[in-house]
């Protein structure tokens, strides 16, 4: 078998969330240049409308959805959506997401907790299950795919929100796949390093941004 053929996602749908842009927008174009009908979703219309005509012009198929993935009623509406345009979704790429104001831990408000907490592990676990339960009801196998982050196996600091929620992402993740394994809905986690993207360039920024850069190995042009 053909490395091509092992990533061939002819026939199935896809759906994407934040994927108006950063990692997002590259986890759905790959996932519509393998063959898969995509599903964009975030908050951003005008972003996801400019995606899905880029991706319809390279012979792919693709619907924008305009949600706020901590809302739940706009949760159920994106799934219907999705549906009624492509069919049962059974890739969900849980990509959206928010970072945390760059504080101390003693310095981070209940609101800023919850913001954090609310868009990065609450929103996670209900679109998973959402996304399970259609796919098993639909008697669909199916693949759903958390963004969790580095920080979730080792912390810096000025990110203790985001952190802890990326934590949890990772223990939201074996428990769905310990559970739903047996259905055919196979659940992994992508703990992703230090990308420059709209969700990081304000920490990356920060003193304790510069910090974290600082300590980070750098590669030099070779001499020879």
């Amino acid at each position: 078998m053909k490395a091509s053929e092992m990533f061939d996602l002819t026939g199935r749908v896809a759906m994407v969330t934040g994927a108006s842009s950063g990692l997002g927008t590259q986890f759905a174009r790959a996932l519509a240049d393998n063959g898969a009908a995509v599903a964009l979703v975030a908050r951003r219309v005008d972003r996801l409308t400019a995606l899905r005509d880029a991706i319809e012009a390279q012979g792919g198929r693709a619907v924008a959805i305009e949600a706020d993935v901590t809302d739940r009623t706009a949760m159920l509406r994106a799934f219907d959506a999705a549906e009624q345009a492509l069919g049962t979704v059974t890739i969900l790429v849980n990509n959206a997401g928010v970072a945390q104001a760059p504080l101390r831990a003693i310095e981070v408000t209940p609101e800023e907790w919850r913001r954090v907490l609310s868009t990065d592990l609450d929103a996670v676990f209900y679109w998973a299950q959402e996304g399970a339960r259609r796919m098993l009801a639909a008697n669909k196998k199916g693949s759903i795919v958390n963004i969790a982050s580095v920080l979730g196996f080792g912390v810096a600091k000025g990110v203790a929100a985001y952190a802890v929620a990326k934590a949890a992402v990772v223990q939201t993740t074996k428990a769905l796949a310990l559970e739903l394994a047996f259905k055919g809905v196979r659940v992994n986690a992508i703990a992703p390093g230090w990308f420059v993207t709209e969700i990081n360039d304000r920490f990356l920024e920060s003193e304790a941004g510069n910090a974290m850069k600082r300590d980070m190995p750098t590669c030099k042009p070779s001499m020879t």
